[in-house]
Order: structure tokens, then C-alpha cells, then sequence
């Protein structure tokens, strides 16, 4: 079995994988300082809860926009598995497709991943968004190329930003609003409706320039938490695929073993 870990600016999601099915998931709170003995505690009882045991993992990858944490997963990989782990984008697990920008090198692991698993699933000209900490488009071509992308704040870095900004605004939760009305009768469904339906239509926006500038139809692939959120009031997205970033981590496995 394969064991996959996506290290994000929020939080790190590992992954059991049978082949490319995910037999479990399990995600923790982003930590530079966390060590691998840490993570270790908390990962082998986990992975005992759903019925398997150390032994069963015979791979292990990573990928990691948070560099200060390779050292510890590389330590709980190597101390408490026995197995040096594959470091996506790096030696056997090269991308396995040109990065036609500027700056290949400054593409991050999570947004090559998400390259990679759309390419691999869909196939064609495509256009995909990550709800993450930032809200990241990506356009690939038919040839599974990066061509470039945006990268834009996400909607809870905007809330932060306005409740942090303003004396009196409260904190909210980020949920869909009800209806479709962008006229708020009170403050926290003014302060909703201004995040949510300014990051809809940003996003709504962004799509068709992409799209007329790519000038070939590009299907939209979101991933990522919040896209099933959005997905309840836009019609733009073609698929909305959760696991895109962590399947990106388990076809890369199978590429390097080959």
C-alpha cells in the first residue's frame, strides 16, 4: 500500500492508497515544528483504528509547499516505516510534464499535482481551481502542458482581512448564503453575501477571460474544500473532484515505479 501525504499551508492530509483507490484519510493542522516521533503517535494509531498496520505500507511520497516540514516527514517515513520516502517533483518523481511559464521552478507541489491528476482523469484543454488557502487557476493544455495560471486570495483570507481591518465587524462563518439575493438586511448577511458572491463572481470572471484566451473550449476541474460549497451557486464548473490533489500523489507513485 502507499501512503500519501500533501503538506498545504493550512493543513497536511495523509492518504491510504490501494493502487489509485483511498482506503483512508486523515488530516492534521499544518505545523513546521510538529517532529516525526509527533506525527507518529498520531499517525500509527490512526492507522490501526481502520484495520491496517505498518507493515501494509511498502511506499511512501510527500509533497510539501511548507519546506521546513520535508525534514520530520522524511524522519517519520525513514524511523517508523523503514522506507525513504519519493519527494514529489524531485528524482524518480519528476513532473512528467512541461511547465511552459516564465519560472518553472517556482510552481508549487500542490498546484503540479492538481496539473497532473486532471490531465491523467479528463483529459483535453482544461481550466483548474483550487479552493485553498489561496484560490489558484490553472490552465492546461490538450498535451497535459501548464501554460500558466492566477493565483488570488482566498475567501477565508478575505474575511480575515475585513474582520481584522474593521473596529466593529464580527467573525462569520463561510457558508453558502441562502437564495440568491445580494442585498443583505443585516450585518452578517451583508459581510457573507461581500465575501461569497465577490469571490463567485471573481472566480466566474477569471474563467471566461481564461477560456477566451485559451481559445479552445476548457473544462473547468474544482478541487479543493470549499468547492462543493461553491459548486451550490455556480454552474461554471464541468467537474468537482476533492481527492485531485492527494490522486496526484498516488499517480505519481505509480509513474515512479515504473
Amino acid at each position: 500500500m502507499l501512503l500519501a501525504a500533501d503538506v498545504g499551508n493550512t493543513n497536511v492530509v495523509f492518504a491510504l492508497f490501494d493502487g489509485r483507490e483511498i482506503k483512508a484519510r486523515w488530516r492534521i493542522a499544518t505545523d513546521p515544528r510538529r517532529t516525526g516521533d509527533e506525527y507518529a503517535v498520531w499517525l500509527l494509531q490512526l492507522i490501526k483504528i481502520e484495520g491496517f498496520s505498518r507493515e501494509d505500507i511498502k511506499q511512501i511520497i510527500f509533497a510539501s509547499v511548507v519546506p521546513r516540514a520535508n525534514h520530520n516527514l522524511t524522519v517519520l517515513a525513514e524511523k517508523y516505516f523503514g522506507i525513504t520516502p519519493i519527494v514529489a517533483g524531485q528524482g524518480v518523481a519528476a513532473w512528467p510534464f512541461a511547465i511552459d511559464v516564465d519560472q518553472p521552478s517556482s510552481l508549487g507541489a500542490d498546484r503540479a499535482l492538481n496539473i497532473l491528476a486532471a490531465h491523467d482523469k479528463y483529459g483535453g484543454d482544461l481550466i483548474v481551481v483550487d479552493f485553498g488557502t489561496a484560490t489558484k487557476f490553472e490552465a492546461v493544455d490538450f498535451n497535459g502542458a501548464y501554460k500558466g495560471g492566477i493565483i488570488a486570495p482566498g475567501i477565508n483570507l478575505s474575511l480575515d482581512a475585513l474582520v481584522g481591518k474593521t473596529a466593529k465587524l464580527p467573525r462569520i462563518a463561510i457558508r453558502a448564503p441562502e437564495g440568491t439575493s445580494v442585498i443583505g438586511r443585516n450585518t452578517e448577511d451583508q459581510m457573507l453575501i461581500g465575501v461569497f458572491w465577490a469571490h463567485v463572481a471573481m472566480m466566474e470572471g477569471l474563467i471566461a477571460r481564461m477560456r477566451a484566451e485559451i481559445g479552445r473550449p476548457a473544462e473547468v476541474v474544482a478541487t479543493g474544500g470549499l468547492a462543493i460549497l461553491f459548486d451550490e451557486k455556480t454552474d461554471i464548473f464541468d467537474h468537482v473532484d476533492g481527492d485531485l490533489t492527494i490522486q496526484g500523489l498516488a499517480i505519481l507513485a505509480e509513474r515512479a515505479n515504473q
